[in-house]
């Protein structure tokens, strides 16, 4: 199990990498939030720097596909009368 969250989370940040978000470390972050948000985040995800963690997330977010929300809009717009061949 913890060998598919460590490749989804390469998977994730090479991604990132390869659309140039993580071209350049210019910008910076601050926030408060719960130190057990923190903890199982990283329990979660193996990661132990924040700074990895809050890339991972960031990256989580502007990749993200909205799989299931296309999926959703496309509901009932094939054709019934569509031959699969099955």
């Amino acid at each position: 199990m913890q060998m598919r969250r460590l490749a989804r989370i390469n998977a994730v940040l090479q991604r990132a990498e390869e659309s140039g978000l993580r071209a350049e470390k210019n910008g910076r972050i601050a926030g408060r939030v719960s130190a057990d948000l923190i903890k199982k985040a990283k329990a979660r995800t193996g990661l132990t720097s924040d700074t990895e963690l809050v890339e991972f997330a960031l990256a989580n977010v502007a990749l993200e596909d909205n799989f299931a929300e296309t999926f959703r809009k496309t509901r009932g717009t094939v054709d019934p009368t569509l031959k699969l061949g099955f």
